[in-house]
């Protein structure tokens, strides 16, 4: 058992599908996420994940709904070899010119923009912006000429770079999808003009602020990082001022917009961060990138596995959760008779107070066990036999916990068309889905996933996935015992401790054909993740569980933030040629979201 609900607000009406009612409501109870964190309140419905206020401008409605794009943009290999300072000289030449084209077409867009506003503080404002960039392409020029070469006329376009610039200048000469041209021939309709143009510009003056700002840690103790010059300028005041000029300017030239219209530049913000991210694919490497981690592994030699954590990792809401919530809304009144041929239930009453002292007690014993282990010897170094044997500790605890459920009766009468409907509701996290499904499509990959789960019942986790698509998956989890569709409240316990994790992830690897090497990733988020983390060759923790970081540093584990430890992997990959992934060498990688760990495994 991971979690017990703590149920503190009145039940709602019953209805004849209370499962589903309860996903599409706003049933509001608080529970443990797990003991170590804070109280949480509240599980959102399906459609309503975390609404951007209305006062947020389009330009940052924008940014943050495609952070995904970013977050891609970030781990391309141009990007990471460029911040570990190993990127060849002549890639880079390369980029300088064809960034040329590409801001030849932004000053020309700008044009576009300033005739077409009848703002005179917009002129005045797409005036400045247009003359940073002319600034830009000067102090190219002057990279360009200290090389002693034109590279522009030696470098033709290529046809990642032409397709931005053609989207851009299509743009900007009111060749806008979903627009008639006719419509944009008064004054009022060519400022809608202006702010469509600023929409395909705005991401890119944002992205690469956010990529200067995210570079500037490498230039930190490096006395001659080769492309310290291009990270200081995105990185500067100056150039994070333009990036939010643009933004300013593309929010007041939006405001008289429709809903109709503000779709468009949603629509023209996206497309703009697909093509950067092209474009940035598109530089010619003549070096070895180590990301992403699947084009780094030959299928024909190798197999890469996958092995996930499902509550709080793929979820937003602890299943256990879910379960104890089903179980309340069904419960009979203590009025209500029950039929003599099916299995006896506990009073709704009676539900409510023992999932309370369940979870009272699950909780107080929790934090004890964590703190009885970091009461031991605190290690000077990684130290994983010590760490296996203390954690055994917390195995026992949470074998004691689920007895001690199984015994209470109150998952007995579960109906399991109500689990499977529950589980079809079930909020995944942001990214989750496309990341397994992503894997799942590229059949040339050769890889294999593997969900490993306290999870008292399969049958949620299998529904969760296969209403998204996904099909593909092997589930090692407990299993809720059903007499003709009904829980007996007994559970076939498979998976309920670090260590039963840790020997089911043993065994799948044991059961692999030997013909091939296993790559293996395992993305968790708590303390009866650990071991699986450090067993894996790429361990990554997701979320910000304390307890794990605090278990984990008592016996040395450190843990790294993903990127700058993909950039450090680069740095040794050029001197050693040799990316040494693997497991168990007391480093896990921090990650914040699933489209981080996709763009690290699989690219954009």
């Amino acid at each position: 058992m991971r979690s017990l609900l703590l149920l503190l607000s009145p039940l709602r009406l019953p209805i004849p599908n209370p499962v589903f009612n309860f996903f599409n409501s706003n049933s509001i109870f608080r529970f443990y996420s797990r003991p170590s964190h804070y109280l949480r309140s509240a599980i959102t419905p399906p459609t309503m994940a975390s609404p951007i206020e209305e006062s947020v401008g389009v330009a940052r409605r924008c940014w943050i709904n495609f952070k995904k794009e970013s977050t891609f943009a970030l781990y391309t290999p141009f990007i990471v070899c460029l911040a570990s300072g190993t990127l060849n000289i002549d890639t880079f030449r390369h980029y300088i010119a064809q960034d040329v084209h590409f801001l030849k077409a932004f000053v020309q867009g700008y044009e576009a923009a300033e005739v077409c506003t009848d703002d005179d503080d917009a002129k005045v404002g797409i005036s400045e912006l247009r003359k940073n960039i002319v600034n830009e392409l000067k102090m190219h020029d002057a990279v360009l000429e200290e090389w002693g070469i034109d590279l522009v006329k030696e470098c033709t376009i290529n046809p990642a770079t032409a397709k931005y610039t053609d989207f851009l200048l299509a743009t900007a000469s009111g060749k806008v999808e979903g627009v008639k041209a006719a419509k944009l021939a008064t004054p009022f309709e060519k400022t809608k003009l202006a702010a469509y143009t600023l929409g395909a510009m705005t991401p890119c003056m944002r992205l690469y602020a956010y990529i200067g700002n995210e570079l500037q840690v490498f230039l930190e103790g490096e006395k001659n990082h080769p492309y310290q010059k291009w990270i200081d300028s995105y990185a500067s005041e100056g150039f994070q001022a333009s990036a939010l000029q643009t933004e300013d300017l593309l929010d007041k030239l939006s405001v008289t917009l429709t809903g109709e219209e503000l779709d468009i530049i949603e629509k023209l913000y996206h497309q703009a961060m697909k093509l950067e991210i092209q474009f940035f694919l598109a530089q010619p490497l003549v070096q070895k990138a180590i990301i992403p981690l699947s084009k780094d592994h030959n299928p024909a030699e190798q197999r890469l596995t996958i092995f996930s954590d499902f509550d709080l990792t793929c979820t937003i809401v602890d299943s256990s959760a879910i379960l104890a919530e089903i179980a309340i809304i069904t419960a009979p009144k203590s009025d209500q008779n029950q039929p003599e041929n099916q299995i006896s239930r506990m009073s709704l009453a009676d539900l409510k107070n023992a999932w309370g002292d369940l979870s009272k007690q699950y909780t107080e014993e929790y934090e004890q066990c964590i703190e009885k282990i970091l009461l031991t010897e605190k290690a000077e170094k990684f130290d994983y036999g010590r760490l296996c044997r203390t954690v055994e500790q917390l195995s026992d605890f949470e074998k004691r916990a689920n007895s001690r459920v199984v015994e209470s009766g109150v998952l007995k009468g579960l109906n399991l068309e109500d689990i499977k409907r529950a589980g079809q509701q079930l909020i995944l996290q942001d990214g989750c889905t496309d990341f397994f499904q992503s894997i799942i499509r590229n059949e040339s990959l050769n890889a294999d996933i593997h969900v490993l789960s306290y999870c008292w019942c399969g049958d949620l986790i299998r529904s969760s996935f296969s209403s998204g698509g996904i099909d593909g998956l092997d589930i090692h989890a407990n299993e809720l015992i059903f007499q003709e569709s009904l829980s007996t409240g007994e559970i076939v316990k498979k998976v309920e401790s670090p260590i039963d994790k840790v020997q089911a992830f043993s065994k799948i690897l044991m059961n692999c054909r030997n013909d091939k090497k296993n790559l293996t990733v395992y993305i968790g988020d708590s303390v009866g993740d650990l071991l699986c983390l450090l067993e894996a060759d790429v361990g990554i923790v997701l979320g910000s569980s304390s307890s794990l970081r605090r278990v984990g540093n008592h016996f040395g584990v450190s843990f790294v933030p993903l990127f700058p430890g993909v950039v450090q992997k680069q740095k040794m990959y050029t001197v050693l040629d040799s990316s040494s992934w693997t497991g168990l060498s007391g480093v896990l990688y921090t990650a914040s979201s699933w489209a981080e760990i996709h763009a690290f495994v699989l690219g954009s």
